[in-house]
């Protein structure tokens, strides 16, 4: 019986398939019966960055003289024109957060059995409350849970919140970033995280204003160490 029910299951996706067909986000082709959202082919082609492989690596010296991390590291690099562009476009425009939760799974998978296994719990990078009844989600929540599930690490994510409703990063310079994002998170339920190892998750890394706004509330918490691990990073 579970077998016809499958093979029906099975006819029904692909005859709907004919008239609504799922796309591929990177490449615009009809995705087969097994693939979500991104085509094999443009899963091999993920341009991954490896920097969980590398001690002292270009994201953790981004950090140098401003935050102290244990590390830090992002999934895949970021150009305007290629498949992460989309991913990113896709999970945080797009409405397409189960995305986010497939590529923190994917994220996860890399972590996992690495120095960032040493972690103790993932905290996510919070919106402004005014951004999220917008949006309807944290795409950085939605990674942190790919994440969670592969790691097998608790989420928290009543720790850190935003206060502050700051405008839009994209346009701004190195220093416009900092000042844009200074004082702008807070914490609370501290006993939840006292002398843990956490690492801080986002979903896109430019200069790490943003990061270092969440680590300087979390820092001043007894026994907190941090580490970084965001999806994209800018070249």
């Amino acid at each position: 019986m579970s077998s016809l029910k499958n093979g029906l299951t099975g006819v029904l996706h692909d005859f709907t398939g004919l008239f609504y067909p799922n796309l591929c986000i990177g490449c615009g082709k009809i995705l087969r019966r097994n693939e979500k959202q991104l085509c094999l082919n443009c899963l091999m082609q993920l341009p991954l960055t490896n920097y969980h492989l590398i001690d002292e690596n270009t994201i953790e010296k981004r950090f140098y003289g401003k935050a102290e991390v244990q590390c830090a590291t992002t999934f895949l690099y970021f150009e305007k024109e290629i498949v992460t562009q989309k991913l990113l476009h896709a999970i945080k425009y797009r409405g397409q957060k189960e995305l986010g939760e497939q590529m923190g799974t994917l994220f996860g998978l890399q972590l996992k059995n690495s120095r960032f296994d040493k972690i103790d719990a993932i905290i996510p990078v919070p919106l402004h409350p005014n951004k999220f009844k917008v949006r309807g989600y944290n795409q950085s929540e939605w990674i942190a849970k790919g994440m969670a599930l592969t790691m097998m690490k608790p989420l928290i994510s009543n720790v850190l919140k935003r206060i502050v409703e700051n405008p839009t990063q994209t346009k701004k310079g190195v220093f416009e970033r900092w000042e844009n994002t200074a004082g702008i998170f807070e914490s609370e339920n501290t006993e939840l995280i006292e002398n843990k190892h956490l690492l801080l998750v986002d979903d896109v890394l430019t200069t790490g204003a943003t990061l270092e706004a969440c680590i300087i509330p979390l820092q001043k918490i007894k026994g907190v160490k941090i580490s970084i691990a965001a999806l994209a990073t800018v070249i």
